[in-house]
């Protein structure tokens, strides 16, 4: 009976170190950010501006990769319609695709983070070389796979104590539409929204400063302190061309704080310093730096994983 005992010891504890060994394995690659950015930055797609058949395709793919990933719709349905009409007087119909994860914590899951990105783009631009298809693979292919990924990776992990929301919002490019019908319609919710953390153009590295992304709005809150701080890195910095430009007004991180007043910034590496195809046709998806993108999401994945799980709202807006 004892030998019995001692290798069933044995057996279990090499159970547990497999188990252990497969959830730290759980990493993003480069061939899968590589894949989502490719497609979404297809021709195909015929640059992905909003009310556009390409936008649909675009749409259907988002929401079968969250479907495959084990990632429930937010609302009844993961395409969320919103309607506006364009600065020509055209009435619009837009597409936000919205999934979710419940939080694991009794009490923690009644607090909020949403995890955004737009998937639309301008559609067509000036033609260079017969080519006039505005592709948009940095802008924001980039971010979308992001959060593609990113979901992808909690819906594997399961140990997110916060409830989790994955919005791609249509209609960034036509004034920030989608973003403003979901922030409002949360809003209406009433749920207790922590903070809004939004990515853009993350598809290049910065060169020649001691950080890797910079954060819209840096002063606004403590956001950038804290992530750096649940990174043990100087991971986020400051952008003094997003001051310059008001950059935090001007993606979809700024309707959320509209509307809740609370920590809602976006995450980039690119402020047009270091990226020359910003609305053209030359962005283009063999143009940008997939192992950095992989590497940069992981990282996002180590601070997010944390600031899901604090036992407390550890991070607030600044006082002015």
């Amino acid at each position: 009976m004892k030998k019995i005992s001692l290798l069933l010891l044995i057996a279990l504890s090499v159970s547990n170190c497999k188990a252990q060994k497969e959830e730290k394995s759980i990493t993003i690659t480069t061939e899968e950010v590589k894949e989502i950015v490719t497609y979404l930055a297809s021709d195909e797609l015929k640059g992905r501006n909003t009310g556009t058949e390409g936008i649909d395709e675009a749409a259907s793919y988002i929401q079968k990769q969250l479907q495959s990933y084990n990632i429930k719709p937010y609302f009844e349905d993961f395409k969320d319609e919103f309607k506006f009409v364009n600065r020509r007087g055209d009435s619009i119909t837009g597409y936000n695709v919205v999934g979710y994860i419940e939080g694991t914590d009794k009490k923690l899951k009644d607090d909020f983070v949403v995890i955004g990105a737009h998937y639309d783009h301008i559609g067509f631009g000036k033609a260079v070389e017969n080519d006039s298809i505005a592709n948009g693979a940095n802008d924001n292919a980039t971010g979308t796979s992001a959060v593609m990924t990113i979901a992808k990776y909690f819906a594997a992990k399961k140990n997110n104590k916060r409830s989790l929301i994955f919005a791609l919002f249509s209609a960034e490019e036509m004034g920030l539409r989608g973003s403003d019908a979901l922030a409002k319609k949360l809003k209406s919710q009433d749920i207790d929204l922590y903070t809004m953390v939004n990515f853009e153009m993350l598809g290049v590295p910065f060169k020649d400063r001691d950080y890797e992304v910079f954060l819209t709005g840096f002063d606004r809150s403590n956001f950038a302190l804290k992530f750096n701080e649940y990174q043990t890195t100087n991971f986020i910095g400051f952008s003094e061309v997003s001051k310059q430009y008001s950059l935090f007004k001007r993606s979809d991180n700024y309707a959320f704080f509209q509307e809740f007043n609370v920590p809602s910034h976006t995450i980039s590496s690119c402020d047009l310093t270091n990226f020359d195809h910003y609305h053209k046709v030359g962005d283009e998806a063999e143009e940008m730096n997939f192992e950095f993108m992989s590497s940069i999401i992981n990282k996002m994945i180590s601070g997010l994983e944390k600031l899901v799980n604090t036992s407390t709202k550890e991070i607030v807006l600044n006082e002015e």
